[in-house]
């Protein structure tokens, strides 16, 4: 593998993936000229650009693909806010299990469960990682 986390041998290709004003993905390789398409999906415009490369170059059903999509900055706002909030969201479930399992190990499953309004599994399972 080459430090990119490529597989040596195989073509890379820059796709470059917007949405029009349809709300339809255009996808690109720009170092293959004329080489686009769309889809209704980011998806399927995954899909039909590695066959509008296979048109352009024999091995487009092996090479690697480097996304890069470009959003509208209100859309690009909303992911930001959105992966913030997850990330928060996750560090605060880790608060919360730690919680729990410093609870269960001081008191029964069964009523560590009760005082967290969860069932004793969901407990067990916080409870054995560690």
């Amino acid at each position: 593998m080459s430090p990119e986390g490529l597989v040596e041998g195989l073509k890379s290709y820059r796709v470059v993936f917007e949405i029009d004003e349809s709300g339809h993905w255009i996808a690109k390789v720009p170092r293959v000229r004329g080489c686009h398409t769309y889809g209704r999906s980011l998806s399927e415009a995954r899909t039909r650009i590695r066959e509008a490369l296979g048109l352009f170059v024999a091995d487009a059903d092996r090479a690697q693909f480097v996304d890069v999509i470009r959003l509208p900055s209100a859309m690009r706002r909303l992911v930001d806010v959105y992966r913030a909030a997850r990330g928060r969201a996750e560090r605060e479930r880790r608060q919360a299990e730690a919680a729990a399992r410093r609870l269960a190990a001081r008191l029964s499953r069964r009523d560590a469960a009760e005082l967290l309004s969860l069932s004793h599994q969901r407990v067990q399972q916080i409870a054995a990682r560690s």
